[in-house]
């Protein structure tokens, strides 16, 4: 090599480090020119502008603007709600154990739900009762936002457990109302990620686990084990609606059915401590175990952990309905005055090395939106056995199973708290069942609920009225209307607004949503699970492949067709 390439080469590598320098110094200005305006603006406008600004409300909106070009995982908590996000991670809190929202119609807060075991339902306090006082203190919502008036609420009924205090509530009656008072007493509240288990068909076993919270994976265990003891040969997770959580507590789970060192999760991100590699650290349970999992749209982040790696290792039939695609992991960041920020660090993979990430936050639309990524721009990866799986858009199903769609008018019931409102009533007037099994609502109860309906003057947006609508705009700006005009006469006739027609065509959904609700209020969550397993077309496809030696060994194998391409 002569002097002279030496020289250019030299050059080279110093313009590259210098631009390098320059673009992270670039960089650092930007950052510092930035804060320095956004500073600026904020102290000009808090020194003259015309009316007094709320400091607090305009930063924080500031922050949300600054978020909101991220992602939705990442969040900041001030120093008030960061014992909400540790409930969420940890599943535990110091209060009386009961779920509360706002009842609309009453202008209170309502218990939804009184966790079994815990202080509320150990007290007597039941779903629907509604909140007057709490430690004798009124409980109004004044002028506040139904939401800040919720977390007022909830805020008071939670402290120090030890502490007591009464509650006062409103129980409705049939015809009329009582005030009852109980005295509480707050205790470490768990809330139980596997609300039920148990053996749904001879010997096949069964569990739901609700979420990914500290500790879960011990909960899965004593279920799993017990199963076994019990006589189950094969095994179901169900974890439809379940939004994640914990990624260690997904990985411990997988260790259950795989060996002792076996890689499940790596993650990516920008700076080395996102790096990471996840391998299960014990010897396994049972490795042998036919395994089924269920999964539907609402399962994600810790859930596709779980349901995928186990996908990707051929160690269990996924199915269901797709998966929501959360590839994303977030750590939690100390801020100044106690806040805590939860952000985004890095992107997860699963055994087979796809990251299964649905929507890039980094690519949004000019309006601030963002899409799903299109089957045909996903990528093919390999199970452990060689069959086809694919990154992005969450985890596909080995065996899908079409969920039943949700009516429209039941959205609108459940909104105007009527099906909350009908178990409320119901339960004031009947004796619990003696089983979940033994519960079924019958004609006359249907009956009942339709005319509760009927007195409220319910009233619902139609989908279809509403494209028949702009349909009809539609034809007339482009010149159609005339010639069809006694067409659209006849299908607006049709669709015409029948309430008891609609009532008795989705009977079958809005009554088993009505029985569900009932039977929580008897035998809580693990209740209102074991009320949804009994029609369950999911459920009952798994327990087919499962019983189907045949079928479960094929679906977990590569087809023999792609097998013989592959020797070509």
């Amino acid at each position: 090599m002569n002097r002279r390439a030496i020289w250019a080469g030299v050059l080279m590598v110093s313009l590259a480090l210098g631009l390098s320098s320059f673009k992270g110094d670039d960089r650092n200005f930007q950052i510092s020119k930035n804060l320095d305006v956004f500073n600026s603006i904020f102290k000009e406008l808090d020194l003259f502008y015309v009316d007094t600004i709320n400091v607090e409300k305009m930063i924080q909106n500031g922050i949300n603007g600054m978020l909101s070009l991220t992602d939705p995982y990442t969040e900041y908590y001030p120093e008030e709600e960061v014992s909400s996000l540790k409930e969420l991670i940890t599943g535990k809190y110091g209060g009386i154990g009961a779920a509360i929202r706002y009842y609309e119609s009453k202008d209170r807060i309502a218990i939804v739900e009184p966790i079994e075991g815990m202080p509320a339902a150990e007290a007597g306090v039941k779903a629907g009762d509604i909140i007057l006082a709490i430690g004798g203190k009124e409980m109004v919502r004044g002028d506040q936002k139904p939401q800040d008036f919720s977390s007022r609420v909830s805020d008071a009924l939670r402290g120090e457990p030890g502490t007591s205090f009464v509650l006062k509530v409103q129980r409705p009656l049939k015809n009329d109302s009582t005030v009852l008072e109980f005295k509480i007493t707050r205790k470490n509240i768990r809330t139980n990620p596997v609300p039920y288990y148990g053996i749904v068909r001879d010997s096949v076993g069964y569990l739901s686990l609700t979420g990914f919270t500290d500790n879960c994976a011990k909960d899965v265990k004593k279920a799993f084990i017990e199963l076994k003891q019990r006589g189950a040969t094969s095994m179901i997770i169900d974890l439809r609606d379940n939004g994640g959580g914990s990624l260690q507590e997904a990985v411990d789970i997988v260790n259950f059915f795989v060996p002792k060192g076996t890689e499940i999760v790596t993650t990516k991100g920008k700076i080395r401590q996102a790096m990471g590699s996840f391998k299960t650290q014990y010897e396994p349970i049972d490795t042998e175990i036919p395994l089924a999992v269920l999964v539907n749209g609402n399962s994600a982040s810790a859930s596709e952990i779980l349901s995928g790696s186990l996908q990707d290792l051929d160690r269990a039939v996924v199915v269901g309905a797709r998966t929501y695609g959360k590839g994303l992991v977030q750590t939690t960041r100390p801020l100044p005055y106690n806040g805590t920020l939860k952000v985004t660090t890095s992107k997860y993979y699963i055994p087979s090395g796809r990251c299964i990430q649905a929507i890039d936050y980094a690519k949004k639309n000019a309006d601030g939106s963002v899409a799903r990524t299109p089957d045909s721009l996903t990528n093919v990866f390999h199970t452990a056995a060689g069959r086809e799986v694919r990154d992005g858009g969450g985890i596909r199903p080995d065996v899908e199973v079409k969920g039943e769609k949700f009516p429209n008018i039941l959205f609108y019931l459940m909104n105007e708290d009527l099906i909350f409102d009908y178990a409320t009533q119901y339960c004031l007037t009947h004796e619990a069942p003696a089983s979940v099994d033994s519960f079924a609502l019958t004609d006359s109860d249907y009956a009942d609920f339709k005319a509760l309906v009927k007195s409220r003057n319910f009233t619902y947006d139609r989908q279809s009225e509403k494209m028949l609508k702009t349909l009809k705009e539609v034809a007339e700006f482009e010149g159609y209307m005339e010639g069809a005009s006694e067409e659209f006469k006849a299908l607006e006739q049709k669709l015409n607004h029948n309430l008891d027609r609609d009532l008795d065509h989705f009977a079958k959904p809005i009554c088993k949503e009505l029985e569900q609700e009932v039977i929580a209020r008897y035998f809580y969550q693990r209740g209102a699970v074991m009320q949804l397993l009994k029609d369950d077309e999911v459920l009952d496809k798994a327990i087919e492949v499962l019983e189907d030696k045949q079928q479960y060994k094929e679906i977990l194998s590569v087809p023999v067709v792609a097998s013989a391409d592959a020797a070509k």
